[in-house]
């Protein structure tokens, strides 16, 4: 079971598709992966932080903020169910992908333009309907792009490379989000050259990627395939593959966590703080929250793979990620919101890094990877799509100090989940 390969720089090799790699990728393979995600995050946050709400608060023509975040959660929460279902499915399907430029690339190319095209169409929407719609398009793009780009790790990077290549998919998540934001704002675009800046950038951040190696599945490699067993496929069971479903549990309260903390952090500024300049505050927020990220998702990330660790690393950024939630919790001022910010970035981008790796390690069968690595991700964007409504739910019971306390429940719940590991250190 061998297919014609090739190293991370191009050079040909004969590998076993199945096999775990041991050749470690090379500057132009990290670069490219970087850039892609680069592309991916900024096409994916920069509408989730500005340019959806605007949208959606233009359509609603209320300044009720209540009323704007409650549209803004439904529809968020109607793409979760899409990323739920297309996370995994075109996983599986990349699995199986015997085309001759490899089983990721295909889906590479195929996610970024039907991501692309759907932001473009979203841009000139004009009523609550379409714009759910075409942002549900747009989330499953999202998905199948980065569906498959992530089970590139898995596929090409040995174990001890992933953590400090992970941190390459964590640290250009917060840069993504503020040049995004920056973009928008600085050269004041509306929503329609909002929308269309960030599907021409997704493109050509992620064409270089296209141009590395994949390796190609022979049909005579595949099992046979009816519908019934790829449904069954997708249930992994955690009494069978208990390190795979405490890692799961885990990633699902640490993003809810890290969800509840930031993405109401705009509506915290303005409501909460009653900030005058919540929107030029929230810049300085995200560019403290980006250098933290970036720090510690290639530092602490590297510093995973010498040490050969994962699971510490996992525990302490959760437990940062609750500190930080408890201190917007009871000291609310932006002097101490800043170094929230801070201990959140930091907390963060050691999970996104560590957690990453984590998680490769724990697939249970080296053929289903992207498939499996598709559910996992299900646990990065659902939170992030559901947090809104959910926060907006608990800020108006309990206000946003009950936010806050609920983000580091949820984190400190994901510390404990990852310490039930067994098969990783």
């Amino acid at each position: 079971m061998t297919a014609d390969n090739a190293t991370a720089d191009g050079a040909p090799l004969t590998v076993a598709v199945f096999a775990e790699p041991v050749r470690r990728v090379g500057g132009r393979w990290i670069a490219a992966f970087a850039l892609a995600w680069f592309g991916v995050w900024m096409a994916q946050l920069t509408p989730i932080q500005l340019l959806l709400p605007a949208q959606i608060q233009n359509q609603l023509k209320t300044d009720d903020w209540v009323q704007n975040v409650i549209a803004f959660g439904i529809i968020s929460g109607i793409s979760a169910l899409c990323a739920i279902v297309a996370f995994p499915v075109t996983g599986a399907l990349s699995d199986r992908t015997t085309s001759r430029f490899g089983r990721r690339r295909p889906w590479i190319a195929a996610g970024a333009l039907i991501f692309a095209v759907s932001l473009l169409l979203l841009g000139v929407q004009n009523t609550m309907v379409g714009i759910g719609v075409f942002w549900c398009f747009a989330l499953i793009g999202f998905c199948v792009l980065t569906a498959a780009l992530t089970a590139t790790i898995s596929d090409q990077v040995p174990v001890d490379q992933r953590g400090y290549v992970s941190g390459w998919l964590s640290a250009p998540q917060a840069i993504g989000i503020i040049a995004g934001i920056l973009l928008v704002t600085m050269l004041a675009l509306g929503t329609f050259l909002g929308y269309a800046a960030m599907a021409v950038l997704l493109i050509v951040f992620v064409i270089p990627f296209l141009f590395i190696s994949d390796a190609v599945l022979l049909p005579s490699q595949r099992a046979p395939w009816s519908l019934a067993a790829m449904i069954d496929s997708l249930w992994i069971s955690p009494k069978r593959y208990p390190d795979f479903g405490w890692t799961l549990l885990s990633r699902i309260l640490v993003n809810f966590g890290n969800a509840f903390g930031t993405t109401l952090l705009l509506y915290f500024l303005e409501f909460g703080l009653h900030d005058k300049q919540a929107q030029d505050d929230l810049v300085v927020l995200t560019l403290i929250y980006m250098v933290f990220v970036i720090a510690a998702a290639l530092g602490l990330g590297k510093l995973s793979d010498v040490l050969g660790r994962r699971k510490a690393f996992v525990f302490l950024s959760s437990t940062l990620q609750a500190l930080a939630a408890l201190i917007l919790a009871f000291v609310p001022t932006f002097g101490v919101t800043m170094i929230a910010a801070g201990l959140l970035g930091l907390g963060y981008g050691c999970f996104l890094a560590v957690d990453q790796a984590l998680a490769t390690q724990v697939l249970p069968d080296p053929e289903t990877r992207g498939k499996d690595l598709g559910i996992m991700n299900i646990a990065t964007a659902v939170p992030q799509a559901a947090a809104p409504l959910l926060g907006a739910l608990l800020v108006f019971v309990a206000g946003f100090a009950g936010l806050f306390i609920m983000g580091a429940v949820f984190a400190f719940a994901g510390a404990l989940a990852v310490a039930r590991v067994k098969s990783v250190r």
